[in-house]
């Protein structure tokens, strides 16, 4: 199915570039998961199976102060990289649905340079940047 993604400047996506962002984000994917399995134990409690593993020093004050820092700084790295994944999941269905490149918020096509630059970009800079202008 080839289709073109129409941009404000007039540039265009074409086909051949979304099925290379659609190879880098697979690429990516993977590197996140593994990342994650790096960090992470199976944990059936948690609502996506895994839970930062926490570190084992020794029994000293500050061998478990070290435990308890890294394992914070583990458990900061794990949501991030969940997100991350949860991003480029939520992209690769909209390039599976035909939906890449569109704005979630206004529906118009989001700029070429954004998408190439952000792959995982859901909305257009005038959309984000108002976003951002009401936080």
């Amino acid at each position: 199915m080839a289709f073109l993604i129409y941009t404000h400047m007039d540039k265009e996506i074409d086909a051949k570039t979304v099925k290379e962002i659609e190879q880098q984000l697979l690429a990516k994917k993977k590197q996140v998961m593994y990342d994650l399995s790096l960090l992470s134990r199976q944990d059936p409690h948690e609502a996506d199976d895994r839970t930062a593993k926490f570190p084992e020093y020794g029994d000293k004050p500050d061998e478990n102060a070290q435990e308890i820092t890294d394992y914070s700084t583990e458990i900061m790295t794990e949501k991030v990289l969940e997100k991350s994944l949860e991003d480029i999941e939520k992209t690769l269905k909209r390039i599976k649905d035909g939906t890449y490149g569109t704005c979630k918020y206004c529906g118009n096509p989001i700029a070429a340079k954004r998408l190439l630059a952000r792959p995982t970009a859901n909305s257009c800079v005038s959309c984000k940047t108002e976003l951002q202008e009401n936080e």
